[in-house]
């Protein structure tokens, strides 16, 4: 089964974290300052609430956002060079809406979009795909049921035909796939392993990574207390690990024959497990263990032979990818949930605060600007051409160097 076909970063932005899922722009020239004055294209008010990232095909920006208090699961559709709104289109209508966490929204998951298609996901409260032109609902799916507890957040990742979803509740957990062109249901699998006594600690948040190993594609889903790689063709489990941590919400990234993934709350570490392994690895595959100052909410960005990390309270660290050795510890200060963007030698960290932090990336820690807009960031940013795609808490901006 092949994966979805990698696009370049300057054209389109077509999942969570971008082209290949792990934070890395194919992109040079991105803005390194920026402030409400300074190379900002437009910015755009965005009605509602909603912590999804934006992605982009064709000139078109597709996020999500959930008005009426969250009655009214919507899907936006912004023009990139103008920023003009083209589409907003309700897709679900909730009566009574479940509380969630203060800090969630009703429409965190971040859309895809891909060759003309948008599919947008609200965790138990539906997934739908949407014609991208005409902004038209072509399916919908309300099947996949769960109790988050705290509101959706993970996000849906495309494989061929087929769109996948983690489905973690606090009542039930399983991994699950819908046909992309039908929305109708192609696989289930519940999750294997022992069931935490607290119910509370049975949740997760993350989306899958779709990886390439030896040829065969695999579907790597952190869940509470377990991370599975399962076959996207089937749903058959090809090899697990299991931990002490819930609410996991990193994205894992891949390299060097090497899954990185968060283990969550409770103590969060950080773990890479080697991506070749069968069966259970919980002993045998574990490479190597990091236990601090480690995200819960930001995923981490893997470049050349480090990985980097921030943790949610703005401690970013650098590790040598192969044996988890720390090379450089910094306080960046702020909170931090979005995930960070890697171009042209330069990271990205983007703070609850509004504040975005560009370091060098290598071995050597170096601040290269400090940046600040009104708001703050909850969604991962997007990559168009020479510019950045930011989402706050109320507008979603174009920045781009040499603008007015």
């Amino acid at each position: 089964m092949a994966l979805v076909a990698p696009l370049g970063a300057g054209e389109n932005w077509p999942q969570f974290r971008g082209p290949d899922g792990q934070g890395h722009a194919d992109a040079n020239g991105l803005p390194l300052t920026w402030s409400e004055t300074q190379n900002v294209v437009w910015k755009t008010a965005i009605p509602g609430r909603g912590w999804s990232s934006p992605v982009i095909e064709d000139d078109r920006i597709w996020l999500t956002t959930a008005a009426d208090e969250g009655r009214s699961l919507r899907a936006l559709c912004i023009h990139a060079t103008t920023g003009r709104i083209i589409h907003d289109i309700e897709v679900f209508r909730l009566d009574n809406p479940p509380p969630i966490n203060a800090k969630n929204s009703y429409a965190s998951p971040t859309p895809i979009v891909d060759v003309g298609q948008v599919f947008v996901h609200f965790g138990t409260f539906g997934t739908a795909c949407l014609d991208a032109q005409s902004g038209k609902i072509l399916w919908k799916n309300r099947e996949l049921r769960l109790d988050h507890k705290e509101g959706p957040g993970g996000s849906p990742a495309l494989c061929g035909e087929l769109l996948i979803m983690i489905c973690d509740g606090i009542d039930v957990q399983y991994v699950a796939a819908l046909d992309r062109r039908s929305g109708s249901l192609r696989w289930k699998t519940d999750r294997s392993g022992p069931v935490n006594e607290d119910f509370d600690q049975r949740k997760a948040y993350s989306t899958p990574l779709l990886i390439d190993v030896n040829g065969q594609p695999q579907a790597v889903c952190v869940g509470a207390d377990r991370v599975i790689a399962y076959d996207p063709a089937t749903g058959a489990e090809r090899w697990w690990a299991f931990f002490d941590g819930y609410s996991t919400v990193p994205r894992p990234v891949h390299g060097h024959g090497l899954v990185y993934f968060s283990t969550g709350y409770n103590s969060p570490e950080l773990w890479a497990i080697r991506a070749d392994s069968v069966g259970n690895v919980t002993e045998s595959g574990v490479v190597w263990r990091y236990m601090k100052q480690m995200p819960t909410n930001p995923s981490p960005i893997l470049v050349g032979s480090e990985i980097y990390v921030v943790s949610d309270r703005g401690v970013a660290t650098c590790l040598d990818a192969l044996t988890g050795r720390d090379i450089w510890v910094a306080r960046l200060g702020g909170n931090y949930s979005a995930s960070p963007i890697h171009a042209a030698g330069r990271i990205y960290f983007f703070s609850e605060d509004g504040e975005t932090h560009v370091v060098r990336s290598g071995t050597q820690y170096e601040l290269l600007a400090t940046n600040q807009l009104d708001g703050q960031f909850m969604a991962s940013p997007a990559v168009v051409g020479q510019a950045l795609i930011l989402r706050t808490d109320t507008h979603l901006y174009r920045i781009e160097q040499g603008k007015p």
